[in-house]
């Protein structure tokens, strides 16, 4: 198969929008086909209008593209949103929906008797499933792969839920045959042993396990709250345990102390529960306890659009808490950057001990994306900074702050009997009790920023994809790297853009970022939010400004259409 598919199913909350999407995409998945899925949702505890996007392609699909090829309307209101959605030639499956033919030239009317043919399969709740079975008569697929997903998805439910699932889709699939609509695909090789489909929040969660993370804890708060539930299921077989604060304040505060007695600790939220955190951010900073953040962002200010997506708090997170301390932002662009990148987190708070921000967003943290190749070794857990009780008695004069060349001073931990210090949130000396000489208050401030050094020189400098000597240089960071490289992929000369993408964004990298754009012959900036926050950023730190700008803040991502038009002015 060479043309990619796009899918939607759309209906009320309720209607299993996203459990329907997400058993297809499994399903093809395993029948060798890339998928990327995007759900989108209102921030409503019931009703609403919902829908799940699979995008399918022989090779890497990355985001999600604004046409589509095929509607699952489970009721009126899809058709009515999403009709000027679809492509020439799609195909529309309802239910008894009274549709003016006039108004879609082009497209297949496929009126599906969904809940007849559920009732008779055994219940009207496998309507959804019967419509999966017609799709994928119109893919050209048969139905054992299906089939075995629909084992392991409700296999729990008993045998009796599984059969009349199975009869379901059986029954879908032949209704659709009388319609004589082409096969969209033909099935691959299947998926390859080690491959899986996992949202950011998933693969986050998996790499904070693997980094050795032994506390989470939150405040439920979209879009990352997923995290916590994902941890809460694992904590028996991974000796981890995940609290539930009463708010974000007390969240931080116990990821805190949990640090400083040596536990791998982390926390989570979005923006409006990181902006209760940022006092106690502070107090991490001034104690050189090491912590990790995770943020994922949604729409603001204040409530904002709740379950929809942005990119506007990264120059908060830059500046968040009074005062003047380093730390760490890192930005992955996808799941697999997630897995991996959390792990180098945990790493880079102990070895500086100090606050490292993982920053998601909404469409990283609910999308479902392909990894392949997941090496789970890849990443070198290192437990650095402690000094042992040898080392302590052979001192005798432990100094907890201690003025040290590179600003790193060796940590005791509570219980070790000759590393007793005080841990101290007012100025301190090395000893960490409190002082106001200006002298030391001085000292102090150059030994944390002593770090800065090593801290970039350990940072993985950004990735520029494509030729070199491109005619139109794209910039970005975090989730808008898939929308951009399958852009990429489609713009007929493959040489004549390239994309510099940002994940380790603070401390910035200056000098790499500076080399790449006083290179390129065009650029452009391309972000989630208002005011272009990475191009000021990239002004402030290098004093090259950015001038061709592609900014979008209405809660939606880049769909892939958008940034090959804007590709096409430049080129």
């Amino acid at each position: 198969m060479d043309k990619e598919v796009a899918i939607k199913i759309g209906g009320e909350a309720g209607f299993g929008i996203k459990v329907s999407g997400l058993i297809l995409g499994k399903t093809l998945f395993s029948a060798g086909f890339k998928v990327f899925g995007y759900s989108e949702y209102p921030s409503l505890i019931r009703g609403g209008h919902n829908t799940y996007q699979l995008n399918i392609a022989k090779n890497d699909v990355l985001s999600v593209t604004k046409k589509i090829d095929i509607l699952v309307a489970l009721n009126l209101e899809t058709v009515e949103l999403h009709k000027e959605e679809l492509n020439s030639g799609a195909v529309i499956i309802f239910d008894g929906l009274k549709l003016d033919k006039s108004d879609f030239s082009g497209v297949n009317l496929v009126d599906l008797p969904l809940t007849d043919l559920a009732e008779s399969a055994g219940g009207a709740l496998t309507r959804n499933i019967v419509a999966l079975g017609a799709v994928m008569n119109i893919l050209g697929m048969d139905l054992q792969l299906f089939n075995q997903e629909l084992e392991h998805e409700f296999g729990d439910k008993g045998a009796k839920v599984v059969t009349m699932d199975k009869k379901a889709a059986q029954l879908g699939y032949d209704y659709i045959k009388k319609f004589k609509i082409g096969a969209y695909l033909k099935k691959e090789d299947g998926s390859k042993a080690g491959d899986y489909i996992m949202t950011a929040n998933e693969a986050t969660a998996q790499g904070m396990i693997q980094a050795g993370c032994k506390l989470y804890v939150a405040y439920p708060m979209t879009p990352a709250t997923s995290i916590m539930h994902i941890l809460s299921a694992k904590q028996r077989a991974y000796d981890l345990v995940v609290h539930q604060t009463e708010d974000e304040i007390s969240a931080i505060g116990t990821a805190i102390g949990a640090a400083a007695v040596g536990v791998r600790a982390a926390t989570g939220t979005s923006g409006g529960g990181f902006a209760l955190m940022v006092e106690s951010l502070g107090l991490a900073a001034m104690t050189e306890i090491p912590l990790v953040i995770i943020e994922s962002q949604r729409t603001a200010p204040a409530t904002g659009l709740p379950t929809w997506t942005e990119q506007g708090d990264l120059q908060f997170m830059i500046r968040a808490a009074h005062g003047e301390f380093p730390r760490f932002i890192i930005a992955p662009g996808d799941a697999a950057e997630a897995f991996y990148m959390i792990q180098e987190a945990f790493n880079l708070a102990e070895k500086f001990q100090l606050p490292v921000i993982f920053l998601l967003d909404k469409l990283l943290s609910e999308s479902d994306f392909m990894l392949g190749d997941i090496d789970p070794d890849k990443i070198k857990i290192k437990r650095e900074g402690f000094i042992n009780d040898d080392e302590l008695e052979g001192m005798r004069d432990y100094k907890r702050y201690e003025l040290t060349k590179n600003g790193i001073s060796k940590r005791a931990l509570p219980g070790q009997l000759a590393g007793v210090h005080v841990i101290n949130s007012d100025e301190h000396d090395e000893y960490g009790y409190s002082t106001e000489a200006s002298d030391m208050r001085t000292k102090m401030m150059d030994k944390r920023f002593k770090k800065l050094e090593q801290m970039m020189a350990d940072m993985p400098e950004p990735q520029l994809y494509g030729q070199r000597n491109a005619d139109l240089t794209i910039v970005a960071w975090g989730s808008v790297k898939g929308a951009v490289i399958d852009a990429m992929r489609e713009v007929e000369d493959k040489r004549s853009v390239n994309f510099l993408h940002l994940t380790y964004i603070w401390p910035f990298p200056a000098k790499r970022v500076k080399k790449v754009l006083e290179n390129a012959k065009n650029v452009l900036l391309v972000e989630n939010n208002k005011t272009g926050q990475l191009g000021d950023l990239i002004r402030q730190e290098t004093g090259f400004e950015i001038k061709n700008r592609f900014l979008k803040y209405d809660g939606r991502p880049f769909f892939r259409e958008e940034i090959i038009k804007e590709i096409k002015k430049y080129i």
